[in-house]
C-alpha cells in the first residue's frame, strides 16, 4: 500500500459473522473498481472469525484489519470513519455481497452529482442461505427519500451497508452517534441530508442478508424509542413541530424465528420467488406446527401465488 490516499475507504465492521465473511470480503476484493483501501475492524469475536479475517489481511495489501474487545456497531464504525483515508467512505457488512460494479457506479454517480452526499442502491433480499427473497430501498430522488427518512418507517430509506457517502460532510456532522440502541444510521443520514442530497441507484448493486440475528433487533420495543427520538431531533433541527409516535410500535414477538421465516416466506412469495417461500413456509410450520398464518402461508406458496 503506497502513501497516496485512495478514493474509497470501504469500511466493514465485524462480529461473529464466520459464516458469511469470506463472501463478503470477496465481493469487495473482486470490485472492477481498484482504486479503494478495505477497513476491516473486528469487534472482538468470539467466534472463527478473527482467524478468516488475518489471512484475507496477509493475502491482499488493500485490507487493513484491527481488532480489539466487543464495542458495539456505532464505536466501531466510528473507528472505521477515523481510520479512512479516501474521499468516500463505503460502507459493507460482513454478510453481505457487493456485486461487482458497486463502486464504480456509486463513485461515478458521486464525482458527476457534486450536491449529492449519499448515494445507495436498490438491495436484494437474501436469506441466510443465499436465497433471494425480494428487492427492497427502491425509492429514488432526494426529497422521496429526505421524507420517508423523516417519518422514521422503522428505519431509513436507504439501505446502510449499500450506501458510499462523502468523508467529510460525515466527520462535519460528528459521524454515527453512539448513544443510540438502533437508528445510528437514520440518525446521520437525516444530518447529512441537511448538507446535502440523497440518491439511490436504480439497480441492485448489494445482496442484503436477513437471518434471525438483525431480525430480533429490528424488533425490540424500547428501541423504537431511539426512532422518535431521532426523528424529533431532526424536526427540532428544521424548525418542524414534534410527533409524539411517528409509527405504531411492534407487538410482543411471539415466536421470534417462526414470525421470521413467515415474514421471509411472504416476501419471497410477493418478489415471485416461489422456491424461497416454500422454504421458509416449511421452516415456519416445523417451528410453530398451529399456527394458522404458517399454514396460509404453506397452501399459498404450494400454489405460487
Amino acid at each position: 500500500m503506497t502513501n497516496r490516499s485512495p478514493l474509497i475507504s470501504v469500511c466493514m465492521p465485524v462480529y461473529n459473522a464466520e459464516r458469511y465473511v469470506s463472501e463478503a470480503i470477496e465481493s469487495v476484493l473482486s470490485q472492477t473498481f481498484k482504486d479503494f483501501e478495505f477497513l476491516i475492524l473486528d469487534d472482538g469475536s468470539t467466534d472463527g472469525s478473527l482467524a478468516i479475517l488475518k489471512g484475507y489481511a496477509e493475502r491482499d495489501p488493500r485490507i487493513r484489519m484491527t481488532s480489539r474487545p466487543n464495542k458495539g456497531l456505532a464505536p466501531t464504525l466510528n473507528e472505521l470513519m477515523d481510520q479512512a483515508r479516501g474521499e468516500f467512505v463505503a460502507r459493507m457488512d460482513a454478510d453481505d455481497v457487493s456485486l461487482p460494479e458497486r463502486l464504480e457506479r456509486q463513485a461515478d454517480y458521486l464525482r458527476k452529482h457534486l450536491d449529492c452526499v449519499i448515494v445507495g442502491c436498490h438491495a436484494l433480499v437474501i436469506d441466510s442461505d443465499g436465497d433471494p427473497i425480494c428487492v427492497w430501498f427502491k425509492d429514488s430522488g432526494h426529497e422521496t427519500l429526505d421524507a420517508q427518512n423523516l417519518l422514521g418507517n422503522r428505519g431509513t430509506s436507504l439501505c446502510h451497508p449499500s450506501v458510499m457517502m462523502r468523508r467529510q460532510p460525515v466527520l462535519e456532522v460528528g459521524r454515527y452517534c453512539e448513544h443510540f440502541r438502533i437508528g445510528e444510521d437514520l440518525d446521520l443520514f437525516l444530518k447529512l441530508s441537511e448538507r446535502g442530497r440523497l440518491a439511490n441507484l436504480p439497480e441492485a448493486l448489494l445482496k442484503y442478508r436477513t437471518h434471525a440475528t438483525n431480525f430480533t433487533r429490528t424488533r425490540d420495543r424500547e428501541a423504537f424509542e431511539d426512532l422518535v427520538q431521532i426523528v424529533n431531533d431532526a424536526r427540532q433541527r428544521r424548525g418542524l413541530p414534534p410527533e409524539p409516535l411517528l409509527f405504531p410500535l411492534p407487538p410482543p414477538a411471539k415466536t421470534e424465528v417462526a414470525d421470521s421465516h413467515e415474514l421471509w416466506g411472504w416476501q419471497a412469495l410477493e418478489g415471485g420467488n416461489v422456491d424461497t417461500a416454500r422454504k421458509h413456509a416449511r421452516k415456519s410450520l416445523i417451528v410453530a406446527p398451529f399456527s394458522m398464518n404458517a399454514w396460509k402461508l404453506f397452501y399459498c406458496a404450494l400454489r405460487g401465488h
